[in-house]
């Protein structure tokens, strides 16, 4: 990467952590041409990498992360056309994303949809507060290869294994891969509870999609 290209990746993810959505949006504009979409979506991310570690500190609070999250939102909306045109071959994977029952957080997952889209998947996010009937039925009807549970709260992560578990009474657990995550989960819960995968932040999540899924 030359020393322009550096430049305008610095002045993205500085932008995200400044939580500055004009600034986010401006930036992407002055990337762009430069930047490939995949650049720009990683800068990004690296932003809202930085962003969690300051939240999880105290050195930012959920307002930041809020804006942080919209920035992004908004800087991707304006690159999506490129993105577009820079995908070939169709989607790499159908995904099922959401908060599991009894959880109404959704920031984190909202951005792990957000970064799948602009990597290739046809995302499906259920929403928070996602009854275990509905993961079921929107992978039946999707035909799902991925599905991303999140829970960020300790009384919550027990759906995580309650939804698995529900999977393999219906005789659908072999069907698609399942992934969890969120503040209190780790990689032995998710090994504990039979996931597939566990990733601590965004972009993880989606190495680990590529990695589940062959891409």
């Amino acid at each position: 990467m030359n020393a322009q290209a550096e430049t305008l990746r610095k002045n993205l993810v500085d932008a995200i952590v400044e939580c500055d959505i004009d600034k986010t949006k401006s930036n992407v504009e002055a990337s762009r041409g430069i930047l490939s979409p995949q650049e720009i979506i990683d800068a990004l991310s690296e932003g809202m990498h930085e962003v969690g570690i300051k939240f999880e500190r105290g050195k930012l609070f959920l307002p930041h992360v809020m804006v942080a999250a919209n920035a992004m939102t908004s800087a991707v909306a304006l690159i999506e056309g490129d993105l577009a045109e820079s995908m070939t071959g169709g989607s790499r994977g159908h995904v099922v994303m959401g908060t599991v029952e009894g959880d109404v957080h959704d920031i984190g997952k909202s951005i792990v949809s957000t970064m799948l889209q602009c990597a290739g998947y046809d995302v499906n996010d259920v929403g928070r507060d996602v009854p275990t009937a509905t993961f079921l039925e929107a992978v039946k009807e999707g035909n799902a290869d991925v599905l991303g549970l999140s829970a960020l709260m300790t009384t919550s992560m027990q759906t995580q294994k309650e939804v698995i578990e529900t999977l393999i009474e219906k005789g659908m657990r072999k069907d698609v891969q399942v992934i969890v995550g969120g503040a209190p989960v780790t990689q032995a819960f998710s090994d504990k509870i039979g996931a597939d995968g566990y990733s601590e932040n965004a972009s993880e999540a989606v190495k680990l999609v590529h990695r589940l899924l062959g891409n």
